[in-house]
């Protein structure tokens, strides 16, 4: 019964998006804050809104990690800058002790910015963090 299906919380797992060397484009990390590697790691990016007036989805890309070791930091993809101006949108599924975890990490429009940065853990850079 669905009642007996255990809900387990996504906790210390971040996904962080940092300025990269050209000003177009950041990258976007994986941060893993666990004590313990996390394995079949599966993330989905997605950006949607209205830019310019015009309704804007990109593309979705996956990506796939068969593991992410304890303590670390793990650059997904590039992300251009002009794309901030819109939502966008990282589901993150993984597996540890053969549970199945997910969870949907949403930059809302405009929160990728300087005025919102933070220090990124395993990087020593500054950027924007959803935990």
């Amino acid at each position: 019964m669905k009642k007996d299906i255990p809900i387990l919380r996504v906790e210390n797992i971040a996904i962080a998006v940092v300025p990269g060397d050209d000003d177009e484009l950041w990258n976007t990390y994986i941060i893993n804050e666990k004590e313990e590697s996390i394995s079949n790691v599966l993330i989905n990016s997605k950006g949607y809104g209205e830019l310019n007036g015009d309704i804007v989805k990109t593309s979705v890309l996956r990506h796939f990690f068969e593991e992410i070791q304890p303590f670390s930091a793990l650059m997904i993809e590039p992300i251009q800058t002009k794309l901030f101006d819109i939502t966008n949108e990282y589901w993150v599924s993984f597996t540890l002790d053969n549970y199945m975890y997910d969870k949907k990490y949403v930059f809302v429009q405009g929160s990728i910015s300087r005025e919102n940065f933070t220090t990124i853990p395993f990087l020593g850079k500054k950027g924007v963090m959803i935990r």
